[in-house]
């Protein structure tokens, strides 16, 4: 590339006060700024709500934003999540699935609770309400309180030894399958991506690939090929499988704050560049598809 030429970057992949994220959806918005990005998504998990804050940050600062949620999805192993871009904040359908989902998530939050108080780590619901700041309390709130308490010395060894899938205190909560995830997005007229597929524990390359074309044919739009926590060898297999399934390549920082305080936004853990590209790619396939 020609040395006139300056690269523009993005992060499509950051959460808020909305959900388990540190920061609210406008100081999220100028972290972006900062960061010298072109473009920004929040992704807050199964909820838009700081969505009309985040946008009119974004507006007052300049910078051009997706309309994003990060969705959790059940599966036998693994964990999967699936981002969603370009839709319609406000669809019906999208909205009474979050419901759904959401009602899941204070169900679920009550019962880790009670785990953690008979394995001796007691928390109260009002430290994680102050924590919520008024969003969705989810496990990495519960994760901060038990640092805050001393029962571990990070929000890693909180998930590790007690939050995790498998741990002694997790509690499943995922009620979309795969299918409806995607086909919720499809009808609020957004793009369905795979999450950081590192999260699948896929072992094989092979078994990524059979996952990777079994969504393919439910609908899925893309893959989260650039993410903090990716390897090169898995950037560029997740690159090779859009090539392959004709699927959108995307990227974030997965920034929460406090929750994972290594991650920044736009950068990830120090090397993640995103290119802007993907927001063109994102744009060029969801106006093929309102065609």
């Amino acid at each position: 590339m020609g040395s006139g030429v300056q690269m523009k970057y993005c992060d499509l992949h950051t959460h808020t006060t909305a959900s388990d994220g540190s920061d609210s959806p406008a100081e999220v918005i100028q972290l972006a700024v900062n960061s010298g990005l072109a473009a920004i998504a929040v992704t807050d998990h199964d909820t838009v709500a700081g969505f009309p804050e985040a946008l009119e940050a974004s507006e007052k600062l300049g910078i051009e934003i997706l309309p994003g949620v990060e969705l959790s999805v059940r599966i036998s192993h693994g964990t999967l999540h699936v981002l969603a871009y370009l839709f319609d904040p406000g669809s019906p359908a999208l909205n009474e699935v979050l419901k759904q989902v959401q009602s899941a998530r204070a169900t679920r939050n009550p019962l880790i609770l009670e785990r953690l108080k008979d394995l001796g780590c007691p928390i109260s619901w009002s430290e994680l309400e102050e924590m919520g700041k008024g969003g969705q309390i989810g496990r990495p709130h519960i994760a901060r309180a038990m640092v805050n308490r001393g029962y571990v010395k990070s929000t890693n060894e909180a998930f590790v030894h007690y939050l995790k899938k498998g741990a002694p205190a997790y509690v499943p909560k995922s009620i979309l399958s795969p299918e409806k995830a995607i086909t919720t997005i499809h009808k609020a007229g957004g793009l369905a991506v795979l999450a950081h597929p590192m999260s699948l524990e896929f072992g094989t390359p092979a078994h990524l690939d059979e996952l990777v074309a079994k969504w393919t044919e439910q609908g899925l739009d893309g893959i989260e090929c650039y993410y903090s926590m990716h390897s090169k060898e898995l950037i560029n297999l997740s690159l090779s499988l859009c090539k392959k399934y004709d699927l959108v390549p995307t990227g974030g920082s997965d920034y929460h704050g406090k929750a994972k305080p290594k991650i920044k936004v736009g950068r990830g853990t120090g090397g993640l560049r995103v290119p802007y590209s993907c927001v063109e790619a994102l744009r060029e396939r969801k106006e093929k598809k309102d065609r």
